[in-house]
């Protein structure tokens, strides 16, 4: 079996109070999920996260949380993905859509966002960030 791994980031941005979180609709199967890509030699895992938010989303982002969660999938035969997310929070909801890759960008409330997301852990890591927020973020 052939291994591959990403990172992305879970992108939080508070407005009138409530905190948004940021999803893409991916072009190739039209799934909606969280910023992320193909981790390339030599980078770190969160030099990723904060390179593939950049291209798909415009967005710059700093990890400056401490969350990071995981999850596996296989997305072909033959292949197992491991994916890594980091939390981080950004002052700015302005984006700029990667239109290779991306074919639509949302700010969405927790709520929306976790019935907005495609696949069941996504659901699962939408709430380990509204957890994360409400419990260390101001």
């Amino acid at each position: 079996m052939r291994r591959e791994k990403s990172c992305g980031a879970l992108v939080l941005c508070r407005e009138g109070g409530e905190w948004k979180m940021l999803l893409t609709q991916n072009r190739n199967g039209g799934h909606w999920a969280f910023p992320k890509g193909h981790v390339e030699a030599g980078e770190t895992e969160k030099e990723t996260a904060i390179r593939e938010v950049l291209e798909e989303t415009g967005v710059s982002i700093v990890i400056n949380t401490d969350f990071r969660t995981e999850t596996q999938y296989s997305p072909a035969s033959g292949v197992l993905k491991d994916v890594v997310y980091f939390l981080c929070v950004v002052g700015s909801m302005e984006t700029v859509r990667q239109e290779e890759e991306i074919d639509a960008i949302c700010w969405m409330t927790f709520s929306q966002a976790e019935k907005r997301v495609t696949f069941e852990r996504d659901k699962e890591i939408v709430r380990e960030a509204r957890d994360y927020a409400e419990k260390y973020l101001k």
